[in-house]
């Protein structure tokens, strides 16, 4: 009983760790890296790209195979047989059923084929590359979104947190209302309006409490998470410090992405993809060499001889050379060598159309970077001055000398300050990351 209470208390001690858990940005990034089914996938068609390298490798190889047929035949009008006499005595005897058998071990290989195969060989390592990048291109993807859900997860537990106090402050001041209204220095409206203000902070951190849990379902989804386990992230404050920190100047960002990024590789490589289909297509035209040889024997039960004899005396061997030279294909190369020079222009295109996008992406993240450093730089002091303000109308209302109108519209200044700073701060945070991811650097917080 003692063991069975140990394992138990164990088991739930480990159930409760697990669930106390608090995943760091670069956690969040491992597990998905090993468990996210679209990395899976994308590794799946990796190894597939693996085995089709490997088959054209050996398929410069001769190939060589064994074979065998076994015959019995069946002749029922044969009136002629075997005569063999015994002690004296002759006996004749018609097998009308007979059994051949036949053995061979033959070989082929194409000695040239105007390196149609050595240049699919080099398509397919190409290929294979370009599943490596494809696997890049998908886990930096997972890794931009996690870093972006996890930013505004951590944005929303401080914007939950100032809504909360937001809402204490309204049910402050909506009891203050009613000892107001009481005592007749209010009016029944005007605590009406206190009431409304405590329910629409009520419903503001309600959303932003709902906008946190769609935040973490999908990165529970990213992560291949199920329902089931519990989950949350460690809750970090960002400081001021970091949205504050230099933004990386546009042009070298774009440079550095230029020469790492692997969607920008991958389109390099359909280039250089399109110029071995080029090589292929044009071997069409060129002749193809091959050499085949095999070794053989056969045996058969109508034969005198035994078996060992018959095998021995039908032994054979042969080896031969074959020449092929195309003449008319009904234009099969011609079309072939003009669709490779289509896809070389396409891939061209999709070179320059890869940049142009890539420019876009990192110019896009530099702008929303600076516009909101910019912007955070002006909420804090718009923070400071609604802080000051607020207090100084909580006071003469409380002195009676504000009206309602005057105090809730202080209070949504302020609260919109706030939210405003917060925003801003955790934005400017978060693309400042996806600029040095850019770079090359690792995402964190």
């Amino acid at each position: 009983m003692k063991r069975i209470f140990l394992t138990m208390s164990l088991y739930l001690l480990t159930i409760l760790v697990y669930g106390q858990k608090k995943w760091t940005l670069q956690e969040c990034i491992d597990y998905a890296m090993q468990n996210n089914i679209t990395i899976q996938q994308a590794k799946l068609k990796k190894q597939t790209a693996t085995e089709t390298r490997k088959q054209s490798q050996a398929a410069l190889l001769p190939s060589l195979n064994a074979s065998t047929n076994q015959t019995v035949g069946y002749r029922p009008w044969l009136e002629t047989g075997t005569t063999t006499v015994s002690n004296g005595t002759v006996n004749t005897k018609v097998n009308k059923t007979y059994y051949n058998g036949t053995y061979g071990i033959n070989a082929s290989w194409t000695v040239w084929n105007g390196n149609q195969n050595r240049n699919q060989l080099k398509l397919n390592k190409v290929a294979e590359e370009q599943a490596d990048l494809d696997i890049a291109e998908v886990a930096n993807s997972i890794q931009e979104r996690i870093a972006q859900l996890y930013i505004q997860i951590l944005y929303l537990n401080e914007a939950i947190h100032v809504n909360a106090e937001s809402l204490e402050t309204s049910k402050k001041n909506e009891e203050r209302g009613k000892e107001m209204v009481e005592v007749g220095k209010m009016s029944k409206a005007d605590l009406a309006q206190l009431t409304a203000q405590r329910a629409t902070d009520e419903y503001n951190l309600v959303e932003a409490k709902s906008n946190l849990a769609d935040y973490k379902l999908e990165l529970k989804q990213l992560l291949e998470i199920t329902g089931e386990q519990e989950f949350d992230i460690m809750t970090l404050e960002a400081s001021d410090e970091q949205a504050l920190a230099e933004i990386p100047a546009l042009s070298g960002v774009y440079e550095k992405a230029l020469a790492q990024r692997p969607e920008i590789q991958n389109a390099k490589l359909d280039l250089k993809s399109s110029d071995l289909q080029m090589k292929i297509a044009k071997a069409g035209h060129l002749p193809t060499v091959s050499l085949s040889g095999g070794v053989g024997t056969s045996t058969a039960s109508m034969s005198s001889n035994e078996w060992g004899t018959q095998m021995k005396t039908n032994f054979d061997a042969s080896i031969g050379a074959s020449l092929s030279i195309p003449i008319f294909d009904n234009r099969k190369t011609r079309t072939a060598i003009n669709k490779a020079q289509i896809q070389r222009e396409q891939a061209l295109l999709d070179i320059q159309n890869e940049q142009k996008d890539l420019y876009a992406t990192v110019e896009g993240y530099w702008l929303d970077a600076n516009t909101n450093q910019q912007k955070f730089k002006a909420a804090q002091s718009s923070v400071a001055s609604e802080q000051a303000s607020y207090d100084l109308l909580s006071e003469q209302f409380h002195l009676g000398l504000k009206n309602i109108i005057e105090l809730m519209t202080g209070k949504d200044k302020l609260l919109k300050a706030q939210q405003n700073r917060l925003q801003s701060k955790y934005m400017t945070i978060l693309y400042q990351q996806l600029l040095r991811f850019y770079e090359g650097e690792t995402l964190k917080i």
